[in-house]
């Protein structure tokens, strides 16, 4: 007789149900594990034996046959250890048979037998409330399953403390669900002094979810900028804040099982390589885009980064999805992210500055500038210039407007935005297009006349011209007017440079 549990695995989003048989049988004593193991799978039969060694159990005198179908799924991760070591026990009668074919089973062995935390438990719980079957995993990880829904949820610390579960000799609580907690000490935009063009520029793009890109000197203040972005954005909605979640946790970056309910913010090193940044690798997992899903994606020296890696976020930056394709993959995970870039003017960043300007300018800046290609910098939406701060600027007290003030404002736009959005499936202005955002975002006759001569003039393409209508409609929320008017327009253009270099 054949010994089952469930488990999965996982191709990119997508949770694969994969089912563990067990049989044991009269020949030499052998184990043996098929259905295309990775070689972390393949090792799980030394962590399984020496955890049921230090049980007091031994595998029996025969042959064993561990067999993971569908068999043309390729398995990866150590979290087969735990459902191989279930079924291993039903097939030796210390485990209920019937009983196990009702959950869904994932975590690693120690050899000590104990349970240690694994990735993909929040969609793996997902996936078996869908299938109305419990979930089994190691107790680390238990504060993430229960926000799958009313699910049975076994989170144990070891091997044994399940056995004892399923034997009545002790019983596993239901855990608690868990959000991470606000730290509650975010930078305040009043500690920057100055810079209220580039501020403004900042509530605008957190208000519709605007891509931003910030240009200036070095010490003029761009990061500390970026670094108070999350300060005033809004709260992940329940649904983001699973959606993020998953991801986070199929990347194994949830923290003891605490649901995310900040918005993400990423700020990889200009030294990060194509995969890191948009998916992919042996086991093609997510990148830095997809990590910031819903959240904030800083990259800072925008011209450091390697041309081809900077060219790959063109159509995740469009679409909201990163699709990773290799010879073995072919995944895609989401990648709804508001871009903040900042850069410097020049290789030295003294551009503008006569007592400084290198003896190589103007060249030295267009051939610096012009590592941003102009498709990628069409899809930036806003463009702000933040220059040098002065000693005078640097004397004034703070600014009486801090970030808990923009940040009721930048709520009530995305409130607008919301209850507009809610039969498309949007959020943001910035995701508007089409013949939506002509309906939404149509200005006035002084506003069109304006938008029509400044697009001729500056020669915007039909992304650019799209660009300032979504800018001009976040600029009419934020004043909690109903139309685009000529007054939103000139401001939305404002924020838009001919080129790079220009």
């Amino acid at each position: 007789m054949v010994a089952r549990i469930a488990t999965v695995a996982f191709e990119g989003t997508r949770v694969l149900d994969i089912d563990v048989q067990v049989q044991m049988s009269a020949g030499l004593p052998k184990f043996n594990l098929v259905g295309l193991p990775d070689k972390a799978v393949g090792e799980s039969r030394e962590r399984v034996r020496a955890a049921l060694f230090a049980l007091g159990l031994s595998l029996p005198a025969k042959h064993i046959a561990v067999n993971l179908a569908p068999a043309d799924v390729l398995k990866e991760g150590s979290h087969f250890d735990l459902p191989i070591a279930l079924a291993l026990l039903a097939a030796m009668g210390a485990l209920p048979r019937e009983e196990m074919r009702h959950y869904v089973a994932l975590g690693e062995l120690a050899l000590d037998g104990a349970l240690s935390p694994v990735a993909g438990v929040l969609p793996a719980a997902v996936n078996a409330s869908a299938s109305e079957r419990g979930l089994i995993c190691p107790a680390k990880n238990g504060g993430e399953a229960v926000w799958a829904g009313d699910i049975e949820v076994l989170a144990a610390p070891s091997l044994l403390s399940l056995i004892n579960h399923f034997k009545g000799t002790q019983v596993l609580g239901r855990p608690e669900a868990r959000l991470q907690e606000d730290e509650g000490n975010a930078p305040d935009l009043r500690d920057i002094k100055g810079q209220e063009t580039a501020k403004r520029a900042l509530e605008v793009a957190a208000a519709g979810g605007h891509n931003l890109l910030m240009i200036g000197p070095p010490g003029s203040g761009k990061s500390m900028l970026a670094a108070r972005l999350p300060g005033i954005l809004p709260p992940l909605a329940p649904d983001e804040a699973l959606d993020v979640s998953m991801i986070h946790s199929l990347a194994g970056l949830l923290d003891e099982g605490k649901l995310l309910r900040r918005r993400p913010f990423r700020d990889p090193h200009h030294s990060a390589s194509l995969p890191s940044l948009v998916g992919g690798g042996m086991k093609a997992k997510p990148g830095e885009i997809s990590l910031a899903h819903n959240g904030v994606l800083f990259l800072d020296e925008l011209p450091e980064f390697q041309r081809a890696t900077l060219e790959a976020l063109r159509q995740p930056l469009e679409t909201g999805r990163a699709v990773v394709s290799r010879a073995n993959h072919h995944v895609t995970y989401p990648a709804r992210v508001q871009l903040i870039a900042a850069m410097n003017p020049c290789r030295c960043g003294h551009l503008d500055d006569p007592t400084r300007t290198c003896g190589r300018a103007p060249k030295c800046a267009t051939d610096y500038q012009s590592r941003i290609s102009g498709p990628l910098f069409d899809r930036i939406d806003c463009h702000v210039e933040v220059p040098a701060v002065s000693a005078a600027d640097l004397s004034l007290p703070p600014a009486a407007e801090n970030s808990a003030m923009v940040a009721r404002r930048i709520a009530a736009a995305r409130a607008i935005q919301r209850d507009r959005y809610q039969e498309a499936g949007l959020k943001t202005n910035a995701e508007a297009d089409g013949e939506l955002l002509e309906k939404v975002a149509a200005p006035d006759s002084s506003g069109r006349a304006l938008l029509t001569q400044a697009a001729e003039q500056m020669k915007l393409s039909a992304r650019g011209y799209h660009r300032v209508l979504r800018v001009a409609r976040t600029l009419a929320d934020l004043s909690g007017q109903e139309s685009v008017q000529r007054a939103h327009i000139a401001e939305a253009i404002s924020y838009r440079r001919l080129a790079m270099g220009k």
